[in-house]
């Protein structure tokens, strides 16, 4: 096992079927600084050989400073894993302190690739990501050894976990199911015979077979007022009576709203 080997393996859920799809290290780019600073403390240290024997002590411990810091930079880049799973992705840093940042597959948003000019020449670029878990760590991993394919991988874990439904519980070799058209509507036997809807005839009106004659009323008549509501209500009382084969009743008095005033004879 290397001194710069994370484990990342103990951080794998192995009972759910968790499997690492991508393991992604930093870039030699990211160590360049740290580098050119351990350069830097060598050169200072090499001052010690140079200066008069009183001060020979401080170029040392400068140097040495200087060259263990630039150790630790590059320890630390070394120990930053960025790792993609089935189910999740997760950040593992930290050389005593180890810190862990995870997140899984459903809250991821957006990924936004940056690639600098510089970048775009050693082939490496920046991971962004739109997440609600941007406090986290993982909100940008820099330093991505070939982003491109790097960002399609994580399109495609997406794309795969959402189509099964529920990430790690499938073959690791096997495709994403095809999204299957909806189902076509199976068109029901129809009988032989439909009824057909029933055909409304509206008979225009016939005044002269209409079952209550209508009062006619001339123009330049004597009747006024309620007279020709009165000799609509007699004519209808006198067609009633025929019908039920009483005798003609006489000309009883005018009452638009038909009601009688008169006691009535209840029995006791």
């Amino acid at each position: 096992m290397s001194v710069f080997d994370p484990r990342i393996d103990k951080h794998l859920i192995a009972d759910q079927g968790e499997y690492v799809v991508d393991e992604v290290r930093k870039h030699w780019a990211a160590t360049v600084s740290a580098v050119l600073e351990l350069l830097g403390g060598f050169v200072v240290f090499l001052l010690a050989f140079v200066l008069p024997a009183q001060v020979w002590w401080l170029p040392t411990l400068l140097g040495a400073g200087i060259g263990l810091h630039a150790l630790w930079r590059i320890f630390e880049q070394r120990m930053d894993r960025f790792v993609i799973t089935n189910m999740r992705v997760f950040r593992v840093h930290g050389i005593l302190s180890q810190r862990i940042a995870t997140m899984p597959l459903a809250r991821i948003l957006d990924i936004s690739v940056y690639k600098p000019f510089v970048g775009r020449i050693f082939g490496y670029g920046h991971f962004v990501f739109e997440s609600a878990a941007q406090e986290q760590g993982l909100r940008e991993i820099r330093y991505v050894g070939d982003p491109d394919t790097r960002g399609l991988t994580i399109q495609r874990v997406i794309a795969q976990a959402g189509l099964r439904g529920a990430a790690g519980r499938g073959d690791p070799n096997a495709l994403p199911s095809p999204v299957q058209p909806p189902p076509q509507a199976v068109p029901q036997p129809q009988p032989a015979t439909q009824p057909q809807p029933a055909t409304v005839t509206v008979t225009p009106y016939d005044e002269g077979r209409a079952t209550a004659p209508v009062p006619g009323i001339e123009r330049g008549g004597s009747q006024t007022g309620w007279d020709w509501l009165a000799d609509a209500q007699r004519r209808e009382d006198e067609r009633l009576a025929q019908l039920r084969g009483e005798p003609a009743a006489g000309a009883a008095p005018f009452d638009p709203d038909r009601t009688n005033t008169a006691p009535i004879d209840l029995p006791r």
